[in-house]
């Protein structure tokens, strides 16, 4: 049971990017499966959230800007980010509940948003 994360990269402020989740060894739709983020120097903190039954939440400071979906034949859980900012920069995590079979932080993925 493990989680890939990928899509990350270098973009100019303004810009878009899709993250992926990518799931093996158990359905994502089972779980609450939510993205987390951790800048230089800051707590990790909660980006979105997608719960088994399709209900999503996101952070204030993303709202209107990234969407979190799910591919429950593809076992993937995605990250739309747009209209990206500076202050978006961090390593990006997905991560399923505590005691869930989805319940590590794996490697995250970069995102550098340049000014």
């Amino acid at each position: 049971v493990q989680l890939q994360a990928s899509g990350g990269g270098l973009v100019q402020a303004g810009g878009s990017l899709r993250l992926s989740c990518a799931a093996a060894g158990s359905p994502v739709s089972r779980y609450a499966m939510t993205w987390y983020r951790q800048a230089p120097g800051k707590q990790r903190e909660l980006v979105a959230v997608v719960s088994s039954d399709g209900t999503t939440n996101y952070a204030d400071s993303v709202k209107g800007r990234f969407t979190i979906s799910r591919d429950n034949a593809k076992n993937t859980v995605y990250l739309q980010l747009n209209s990206l900012k500076p202050e978006d920069t961090a390593v990006y995590y997905c991560k399923g509940p505590r005691y869930s079979d989805f319940d590590s932080w794996g490697q995250g993925t970069l995102v550098t948003v340049s000014s």
